[in-house]
């Protein structure tokens, strides 16, 4: 076979950018980038292994992956007998990102080096890293079951460019040889490397293997070689569930929590799951790749299998390794499995499980995967009617009684004060919008607590949550503010006003507001809007007209404060000018305390200017 002359390609502009970062700004944690190598080596003596299922010949060569270097030479290589690339897949797996969810990525980058590395390997280009500690990469590779001989050597020195040729490789596999820089000499020291292959990757399933002199003698097995989850828990170490978290996620972090189960009896599979501390970037792309790694009795299936998970756990990492499963079995298959649904919903109960004993063990660190994945949870409470008891307890909120602090359903009826039946909320754009509403001041000075929703799921998750505890939940910047059901309200100054005001203000708004009524929820404000409770409300509405949907024009209410001067003043006003002047204003004010803009600015302010002039 003729060897092809060397091409030379330019990198995908996204490549650019991120070699850019990787040579230029990551000088911290650059030992990760032997983790990912050997990591990436692993996989493809994964996919090897279940390539082999369907065509014996290709597992010619135990798998297996070897370390070499040379100190003199300042190179180290990784080379693994998994499934190898062609030309083709060299050019394409190096050299451009063909990935969904790239551009979201890159803006994740910072140049902060340890979120970055993290960011990198989450994203599945930690063959990039490198980059950190090379002058120069050379990928020497065959596809397993490539005729003849013939294999590809892809090179480059991060400088925006690419070669490739094609080679006499007479083994299968890939070997990835780093020039070293010279600050990185460090990784071409054999007990520099050894305590690296121990750190990060004492849990790879196959041997890893490093010669005690980097030279030609014979080779040590430096890991233990077996699949972590097959192991006793007893003789494991968080260290060592930390480090296989490292693994399966590709994030340079630490997990907030893991369990560990071996299910026996009727179905026999085993369950390594784990709750990231850090959200992925890509947590709201619901269509992102997502799911637990499959393995069949320990044979690597599929590296996001999402038929384990509901979609509201898609921040879940770990493998599940099933006994029954067929070898051959695929994503269709799984879909149909009654297996997999059995072990799915069982799988769902162990991760709720999880979460309920870290919030209950641990609040901070539950504090933080609130922060983090809470609205994501949220999901359940609409997509699994079947869990939502369990997801119910793990739900938290802003409330007015605790500033700074998210608490849960059962907190606040545990605070209830007497003659309380209900559960109260209020919906707005944002927390210091909520807790500014002049809609709390009556429940407030009752000693009613209010949870403040704000985020852009909570409308869509209290349509579906009409109870907690067997208390009603209500809405209290949607209709009339009943007596029934809440604490006795505090003497306020008794309100002249007119029984026939609020008929007036609503003529004069009448194309404004649906209504106009005395209201019960004020306090110190002289009016408020309120929605009519049949009305979306407009988090809502925004979300349900984004979709498409044509909904009917909304107007809220104009509830008026009988006790506020302001409205005293409107009271005694005679119809005219002066009057519709003051009701407009009164109305634009309400507008203004609930985050809206008036209809008309410039009328708002030319009413404003009139009555500060003393103009009326």
């Amino acid at each position: 076979m003729e060897p092809t002359a060397t091409e030379t390609r330019g990198f995908q502009a996204e490549v650019n950018r991120l070699l850019r970062l990787v040579i230029h700004s990551m000088y911290s944690h650059r030992e990760i980038f032997l983790r990912e190598l050997v990591s990436n080596a692993s996989d493809a003596c994964d996919r090897l292994r279940f390539a082999a299922l369907s065509d014996p010949a290709l597992a010619a060569a135990a798998p297996e992956i070897r370390v070499d270097f040379d100190s003199r030479e300042r190179t180290l290589s990784v080379t693994d007998t998994g499934i190898g690339m062609s030309r083709d897949e060299a050019a394409e797996h190096l050299g451009t990102i063909a990935k969904s969810g790239t551009a979201e990525f890159l803006a994740s980058l910072t140049g902060d080096a340890q979120k970055d590395s993290r960011l990198i390997g989450q994203f599945g280009v930690g063959f990039y890293s490198a980059f950190m500690v090379a002058d120069r990469v050379v990928v020497e590779s065959r596809r397993a079951g490539r005729p003849g001989g013939e294999g590809v050597r892809w090179s480059s020195a991060g400088d925006g460019e690419f070669t490739l040729e094609t080679v006499e490789r007479q083994a299968q596999g890939t070997t990835v040889t780093l020039h070293l820089k010279e600050d990185a000499a460090e990784f071409a020291d054999p007990f520099r490397l050894r305590a690296l292959i121990r750190r990060y990757s004492d849990h790879i399933a196959f041997p890893v293997l490093l010669r005690p002199d980097g030279g030609k003698g014979g080779y040590d097995r430096v890991n233990q070689a077996q699949a972590l989850w097959t192991r006793p828990r007893q003789e494991l170490a968080d260290d060592d569930y930390r480090e296989f978290y490292r693994h399966v996620s590709h994030d340079a972090g630490d997990p907030l929590a893991w369990a560990h189960h071996q299910v026996e009896g009727r179905r026999e599979y085993t369950t390594l799951l784990y709750l990231p501390e850090n959200p992925p970037f890509d947590l709201y792309h619901r269509e992102a790749a997502h799911g637990l790694r499959l393995y069949v009795r320990r044979v690597f299936i599929l590296d996001d299998a999402e038929q384990f998970l509901p979609l509201y756990l898609r921040f879940v990492r770990g493998i599940v390794d099933s006994a029954d499963l067929p070898l051959n079995v695929s994503r269709e298959l799984l879909q149909q499995d009654p297996e997999t649904a059995a072990i799915k919903a069982a799988i769902t109960r162990r991760v709720l499980d999880l979460l309920a004993k870290l919030a209950s063990d641990e609040p901070q660190k539950y504090r933080t995967f609130w922060a983090g994945f809470g609205n994501v949870l949220k999901e359940g409470v609409i997509e699994d009617p079947g869990n939502r008891e369990r997801i119910l307890p793990l739900l938290r909120f802003a409330s007015t009684a605790a500033e700074g602090q998210a608490v849960s359903l059962a907190d606040y009826v545990a605070r209830m004060p007497a003659g309380q039946q209900h559960l109260w909320y209020l919906l707005a754009d944002s927390e210091s919008a909520a807790r500014a509403s002049p809609q709390l001041e009556g429940l407030r000075a009752r000693g009613v607590e209010v949870l403040l929703l704000y985020e852009r799921i909570d409308p869509w998750l209290v349509a579906q949550l009409d109870a907690f505890d067997g208390r009603e939940l209500r809405d209290a910047g949607s209709g009339e503010l009943a007596e029934e059901g809440l604490p006795p309200a505090p003497a306020m100054p008794a309100g002249a006003v007119p029984e026939d005001l609020c008929a007036r203000v609503a003529a004069v708004l009448a194309e404004r507001v649906a209504g106009v009524r005395v209201s019960r929820r004020l306090a110190d404000s002289p009016a408020c809007l309120v929605r009519d409770a049949a009305d979306p409300g407009p988090q809502l509405r925004r979300l349900l007209e984004a979709a498409g949907q044509k909904l009917p024009p909304s107007r809220a209410w104009l509830e008026l404060n009988p006790s506020h001067a302001l409205i005293a003043r409107l009271a005694a006003l005679p119809e005219g000018p002066a009057f519709e002047s003051l009701a407009a204003l009164v109305a634009d004010q309400a507008t203004i305390a609930e985050g809206g803009t008036p209809p008309d600015p410039a009328a708002f302010v030319r009413r404003l200017n009139e009555w500060i002039l003393g103009a009326h």
